[in-house]
C-alpha cells in the first residue's frame, strides 16, 4: 500500500544536465529520487511510482508546459505537493500553476543548492505528516464505522437480553406467585384437616382468620406481619390433632384436671408441628402464646402484657369471638363489646378492643341474609362471579371448600368444579341471589 512506502521525489525536466544536477543533490537524501525529461514521461512514472510525494516540473518545456504537466498529474496523484521552477518573467504561469495545477510554491531559476534542498525536505515532511493525517483521519473512520456497526448489534443484543430477562421475570413472578399461592392453599388444607378432626369447630379457623387479617390491616401493620398472623390464624388448633375423641366431644370448661393438662399443651404441640418449616416458624410463635392473658394467668408460658406477641394478641380476641358467636348471635358492636366486657385488660389487649369489634362485625355481618336476597341453591357449573356463598361448602366426606359470607372468583367457580367431580358433594352450593 502507498501508505507502507517511503515517499518519493519526482524531478519533471527537458534537460538531462539539469535532471543529473537535482539527482546529485539529493544523493545522500533518505528518500528516492525519481526523474523524467518531458511532462508525459512525468505522467507515466507517476502512474507507476504512487509512492511520489513531491513533484518538482520545470515550466518550459516542448510538448507539455509546466502548468499542463502539474494540472494533469493532480488526476493521477492528487496529494503529492507540487513546486513548479520558473524564471522570474515567467509571473503568469506561476499563476497558472497555482491556480490550475495546484503547485504550493514555485522556486526561481537559477536556485541555490541549499535553500532548494531545505524545501524539498521540508515539503517531503510536510507530504508525510498529510499522508499520516489521511492515514489516521481514514482509520478513524473506518473504526468509527465498525464502531457503529458493533454498537447497532451491541443495542440489539442487550435489547434482546432485556427482552428475555424480561420474560424471565415474568415467568418469575408468575412461579413466585404460584408458590405463594399454593403455599396458602396448603396452609387452608392444614386449616381444613383439622376443622375435620374437630367437627365442632367447623370454619373456625377461617373465621378466626378473616377477624384477625382484618384487625392488622386495620393496625397498619406490614404484609409480612399480616402474612405471619393470616397463617397462625388458620392453625392456631392445630395441636388439638393430638387430643382424643373424647375431648374434642366436651366443653373445656368440662375438662377435668388431666384433661386440663393434655389441653394445655396444645399450643406448644401446635409450635412444634410447625417448626420444621422455616417459613413457618415466626407463625409457630404466635400459635403458641394464643391462649396467654393479658393479666399473665394464661398458657403455656404465663407471659404477660407486651410480652406477648401483638399477633397472639390478635389471634386470642378473634378465636374468643368465634367461639362465643357460636354459643349466640354477635352481629353488632354492642353484641361483641358485651361479650368482652369482662375479659378486657385480664384477658385481652384494651388497645385491641375497638379495633377488632369492628373487624368482627364486618365478618359476622357477612353470614347475615339480607333481606332483598334470597338463598338459592346451584350447582358449580351455574355459579357466577361476585355471588356470595350463604352456607359453607363442603365436599362429599366433609371438607370445607368454602365458608359462607365468602364472594366468589373465577378461581373459587373452578375449584369447585374440580373439588365436585372428585368428592362428589350430597348438595349443591348455596348463594345470595337478589329477589327480581
Amino acid at each position: 500500500m502507498t501508505e507502507n512506502l517511503k515517499a518519493a521525489v519526482l524531478f519533471v525536466d527537458d534537460e538531462a544536465n539539469i535532471l543529473k544536477a537535482l539527482a546529485r543533490l539529493l544523493l545522500d537524501e533518505p528518500y528516492e529520487v525519481l526523474t523524467a525529461n518531458s511532462g508525459s514521461e512525468g505522467l507515466k512514472v507517476l502512474e507507476a511510482n504512487p509512492q511520489i510525494g513531491l513533484i518538482v516540473s520545470d515550466q518550459r518545456m516542448p510538448e507539455m508546459s509546466g502548468v499542463e504537466f502539474l494540472e494533469s498529474s493532480r488526476v493521477i496523484n492528487p496529494d503529492a505537493i507540487k513546486i513548479l521552477l520558473t524564471g522570474y518573467s515567467d509571473v503568469n504561469a506561476t499563476i497558472d500553476a497555482i491556480n490550475r495545477g495546484g503547485a504550493s510554491r514555485y522556486i526561481s531559476k537559477p536556485w541555490k543548492d541549499d535553500e532548494l534542498q531545505q524545501i524539498i525536505n521540508e515539503s517531503l515532511k510536510r507530504y508525510e505528516l498529510e499522508r499520516e493525517n489521511r492515514r489516521l483521519t481514514d482509520l478513524v473512520a473506518k473504526q468509527n464505522e465498525e464502531l457503529k456497526v458493533w454498537n447497532s448489534q451491541l443495542e440489539y443484543y442487550v435489547q434482546q437480553q432485556t427482552i428475555d430477562l424480561q420474560n424471565q421475570n415474568r415467568e418469575l413472578v408468575r412461579l413466585t406467585e404460584r408458590i405463594r399461592n399454593d403455599f396458602k392453599n396448603i396452609i387452608r388444607a392444614f386449616a381444613n384437616l383439622i376443622e375435620l378432626r374437630d367437627k365442632a369447630v367447623r370454619s373456625h379457623s377461617r373465621n378466626v382468620a378473616e377477624i384477625a387479617i382484618r384487625s392488622a390491616r386495620a393496625l397498619s401493620l406490614d404484609q409480612r406481619e399480616i402474612e405471619i398472623i393470616t397463617v397462625a390464624s388458620l392453625l392456631h388448633d392445630i395441636g388439638k390433632i393430638g387430643m382424643t375423641d373424647t375431648m374434642l366431644l366436651k366443653s373445656e370448661d368440662d375438662y377435668d384436671q388431666e384433661e386440663q393438662k393434655e389441653y394445655g399443651l396444645h399450643p406448644i404441640r401446635g409450635q412444634i408441628a410447625v417448626d420444621g418449616i422455616d417459613d413457618l416458624r415466626p407463625a409457630g410463635t404466635l400459635i403458641r402464646h394464643h391462649h396467654e392473658w393479658f393479666d399473665g394467668h394464661g398458657f403455656p408460658d404465663g407471659l404477660k402484657g407486651e410480652q406477648i406477641p401483638l399477633g397472639a394478641r390478635i389471634i386470642a380476641i378473634a378465636d374468643y369471638l368465634d367461639h362465643k358467636s357460636i354459643e349466640a348471635p354477635c352481629h353488632t358492636v354492642d353484641d361483641i363489646q358485651t361479650l368482652l366486657s369482662e375479659a378486657i385488660g385480664s384477658r385481652f389487649d384494651p388497645k385491641l378492643v375497638t379495633t377488632m369489634t369492628a373487624s368482627a362485625v364486618e365478618v359476622f355481618k357477612a353470614t347475615i341474609p339480607r333481606p332483598d336476597m334470597y338463598e338459592k341453591e346451584l350447582k358449580p357449573e351455574l355459579l357466577k362471579i361476585g355471588m356470595v356463598v350463604s352456607r359453607d361448602v363442603r365436599s362429599g366426606s366433609g371438607l370445607l371448600l368454602l365458608s359462607k359470607g365468602v364472594t366468589i372468583d373465577q378461581a373459587g367457580i373452578d375449584s369447585l368444579k374440580r373439588q365436585f367431580h372428585f368428592d362428589p358433594s350430597h348438595s349443591g352450593v348455596f348463594v345470595w341471589v337478589k329477589a327480581s
